[in-house]
């Protein structure tokens, strides 16, 4: 069968992390027959990470947390360091805040169990080619209780000013787009809002990562959230 476009335009190359053969195994089975999607690698520890990632080229990485040598964070930590691009998903047994946490500030997009549905997982790579997030509910719900505890435990003047100070160079545009991504709204529905098109959203994302030093949505929302916008 012929590999089908999804909805960015694209195939979708996915490399696989994980320390048990037995679960990239299943998540290979999985992915083969789903279209526009393709696993292209896999990596048995975070070591592995940086030479699979250049040699396969992915858009989405499945990231283990736990692995013997390099943990997961440790490894998406230092694919951005190298400015590496992949978008990194947190695949992972351990529902545990510190870690969620952890993972964020690396520079994970996502932040699933798994025990998740085939399908999230399915939504989840789909949206990190897209350049959105996608979190299981119960992470999703964890994430914004952190975001409001990160605002009310960073609501002091200088934690403010910080957060202010990384988002004074944004345009009202950009601005407003910013708080409509700490709202948790979609690409989609940022641009029905504003009454523009779904390529110019990504394009003022990817403008606000730049000027604000946030790696991803939920980096930005705590920022936006820390500032009391």
């Amino acid at each position: 069968m012929d590999p089908v476009v999804d909805a960015v335009g694209t195939e979708t190359r996915v490399v696989l992390v994980d320390d048990d053969a037995l679960v990239r195994m299943g998540l290979q089975a999985m992915l083969d027959g789903v279209s526009g999607i393709q696993v292209v690698g896999e990596a048995a520890d975070g070591s592995e990470v940086p030479a699979a990632v250049a040699a396969h080229r992915p858009d989405v990485v499945l990231m283990d947390l736990r692995m013997k040598r390099i943990d997961g964070i440790t490894a998406t930590r230092e694919l951005r360091a190298r400015g590496e691009t992949p978008a990194v998903i947190v695949l992972t047994t351990f529902n545990d805040d510190d870690l969620i946490e952890q993972s964020i500030r690396a520079g994970a997009v996502g932040y699933l169990l798994k025990h998740a549905p085939p399908d999230d997982i399915v939504r989840a790579i789909r949206a990190a080619h897209a350049g959105e997030s996608l979190l299981s509910p119960e992470i999703a719900r964890r994430v914004l209780t952190l975001i409001a505890g990160t605002a009310e435990a960073t609501g002091t003047a200088d934690a403010i000013a910080t957060a202010r100070a990384r988002l004074r160079h944004l345009s009202t545009r950009e601005l407003q787009v910013a708080k409509a991504v700490a709202d948790g709204k979609s690409n989609a529905e940022i641009a029905t809002a504003l009454a523009i098109t779904v390529p110019t959203v990504k394009g003022y994302v990817g403008t606000i990562f730049t000027k604000t030093d946030a790696e991803n949505r939920v980096q930005l929302a705590l920022i936006v959230n820390a500032a009391g916008l």
